[in-house]
């Protein structure tokens, strides 16, 4: 558990006023107390003291003070901000000389929070244990003052408490939470051990009940509703449910990192799974091949999600992983995506085109997918028929018809789409060239007069017409259909919160990374800090480099009769092409992201 005192400034003034000692009274918290040591403190003036003063001795709340004064409406002296929640916990912190926390609930181990304290004893004294520690155990409290039972929990846990202070509306959110959390695996546990049969290393202990965990159980029930609705409010884009020897781990990927989320046993981790293949209409029994399944569910918005599953028997049993699809990705417009308007209008222009093949490029989990949804759905209007072939397909989209790869009935990409030809299609998307069969069928349905959208795995855009060759298309054909190549990568944008500007990286830095480009233009890079809002990585959310080649006559003429790929890259680059690390700077000098992400992320451009 991370715990961080917020920066003080001038303009929003933490600690208490120069020259006065910090308060150390005994007890609950009172509001009226609270007034006078936020006007001794010069936080507020005289008038804003007797106005509350008269609003609340009407009668008497059972809100916590700070939660309270917070609604009151009281405005900071000088310049009238007004003082919500947060900031007046920050202020009581400093004034207990305590830390005060933010409650990050993926750095809690919620599984030992039961185990020092129970959910009625939390909820009377209004704190909520943290973290449990070899040497000391952090409790989060919203009554700093009253430390009374510290003793008694000390002895129950045989560890000094540490003390930190948190919104009195988080602690009471997340002990709801956690408790009720604890309580469900509990009970799931509660119900029996599961059998490890599919598990390749499995050990025998003598006297334990084999008996199986119903994936209807209750308590299995309200663990898998709660992991769903804390992906959702965690923005994680993935799920991992894997077992381990002695127990299971849930991690979720946020922000393309993964971070360990929460820690169960085996058994209760098993009966997840199979209460997810049972909502995702797979086969229960069946745990010795992948899988694949699909959940539509909603978010605590309403908004209906899209879940892709994926089974795998490991050593220790069968993983799961859960792929969420942002319910906003197909009516994101190319800005949100991460197109420069350059490369933007070029997109446009390409995709309205009558004929031809548009190729995707990069690596899994660049973000070819939400691409190809946001266009088609611009693209699928009324006087056009889309039509996809997908495997398997990522999102439902009422505006497509989309058909599912089914191998086991011999119905790959190559017999869909040449289905989909007498399906008068005006759009076709492939979801992937992997063969000269589904490459041939692509460059026969461009021939006839479609346009045709696919994805292929290359490094850059240039590659995918190497590929293409290395399949075994003649460059005749490449070139009489192929109208334009987008490569892509995804990177970490910087936390809006707390980015800096970083004095180290200068257009001359930049320069030496491009090596045959030169920046033009203002920069203003920023580095990384880390705060609580973005778990202290220094990154909040992603956006994409696109490396955009249109495949004119100039370029054509570099494929035949010899290919000459770097004539092409060259031809390209004059033509208007911008390579994914010269796009990546570029979001640097942008302040949007960090040299050492586009580094990472994009490959050496080679003229």
């Amino acid at each position: 558990m991370s715990s961080k005192t917020s920066s003080k400034s001038s303009s929003t003034p933490m600690a208490p006023a120069a020259g006065l000692a910090p308060l150390k009274p005994e007890g609950r918290l009172e509001w009226r107390q609270l007034l006078r040591w936020l006007q001794d403190d010069g936080l507020i003036d005289e008038e804003q003291v007797k106005r509350t003063e008269q609003r609340f001795a009407a009668g008497d709340s059972s809100l916590h003070p700070l939660v309270r004064l917070g609604h009151g409406g009281l405005t900071r002296a000088g310049n009238n901000k007004p003082l919500d929640v947060d900031q007046l916990t920050e202020w009581l912190a400093a004034r207990a000389q305590l830390p005060y926390l933010r409650i990050d609930p993926l750095k809690v181990d919620v599984g030992r929070v039961a185990d020092i304290m129970s959910v009625g004893y939390a909820e009377a004294k209004r704190c909520l244990p943290v973290q449990v520690g070899l040497n000391d155990v952090t409790v989060a409290t919203s009554e700093p003052f009253d430390t009374s039972w510290i003793a008694q929990i000390e002895s129950h846990t045989r560890k000094p408490i540490k003390l930190v202070v948190a919104n009195p509306l988080e602690i009471a959110r997340y002990t709801t939470e956690f408790f009720t959390l604890a309580r469900s695996v509990r009970n799931a546990t509660k119900t029996g051990e599961v059998a490890a049969a599919a598990s390749f290393e499995q050990l025998v202990e003598l006297g334990k009940n084999n008996k199986q965990l119903d994936a209807n159980d209750q308590g299995v029930v309200q663990v898998v509703d709660w992991l769903w609705q804390y992906a959702f409010d965690q923005r994680a884009s993935d799920i991992h449910l894997e077992p381990r020897r002695e127990m299971g781990v849930i991690r979720f990927r946020i922000d393309g990192v993964l971070h360990t989320v929460y820690q169960l046993p085996s058994s209760v981790m098993s009966a997840m799974t199979s209460r997810i293949k049972l909502l995702g209409r797979m086969d229960v029994v069946e745990k010795r091949r992948p899988l694949d399944g699909r959940i539509k569910t909603r978010n605590p918005a309403g908004d209906e999600v899209e879940m892709r599953l994926s089974t795998l028997p490991t050593a220790f049993g069968e993983k799961m992983v859960m792929r969420i699809f942002d319910p906003d990705t197909a009516v994101k417009d190319l800005d949100q995506l991460g197109f420069s308007g350059h490369d933007a209008e070029r997109w446009n222009k390409l995709t309205t085109q009558a004929h031809g093949i548009i190729l995707v490029t990069g690596p899994t989990g660049s973000g070819k997918t939400s691409t190809l949804y946001s266009t088609l759905k611009r693209l699928a209007t009324d006087e056009v028929n889309v039509c996809t072939i997908e495997d398997p397909i990522e999102m439902i989209e009422p505006a497509f018809n989309q058909t599912q790869v089914q191998s086991v009935l011999d119905f790959g990409f190559a017999e869909g789409l040449r289905a989909l030809m007498r399906q008068d299609p005006d759009i076709i998307m492939v979801g992937e060239i992997r063969d000269l069969e589904t490459a041939e069928m692509a460059i026969q349905a461009a021939l006839t007069g479609h346009l045709v959208f696919s994805t292929l795995h290359t490094n850059d855009a240039a590659s995918a017409i190497t590929r293409l060759m290395d399949l075994g298309v003649p460059s005749y054909l490449i070139n009489a259909t192929v109208i334009g190549v987008l490569a892509q990568r995804l990177v970490r944008t910087l936390c809006p919160h707390c980015k800096t500007p970083d004095p180290n990286v200068t257009r001359e830095t930049l320069n030496e990374m491009l090596k045959h480009w030169r920046m033009n233009g203002g920069v203003k890079p920023y580095k990384p800090v880390g705060c609580l809002e973005c778990r202290n990585t220094g990154y909040r959310g992603r956006a994409g480099l696109y490396e955009l080649l249109t495949v004119s006559e100039a370029v054509k003429a570099s494929l035949h009769p010899v290919t000459d790929i770097s004539a092409m890259r060259r031809q390209a680059i004059q033509e208007g092409m911008r390579p994914l690390r010269l796009a990546g700077a570029m979001k640097v000098a942008e302040g949007a992201t960090t040299l050492e992400e586009v580094l990472r992320s994009t490959p050496q451009w080679e003229a």
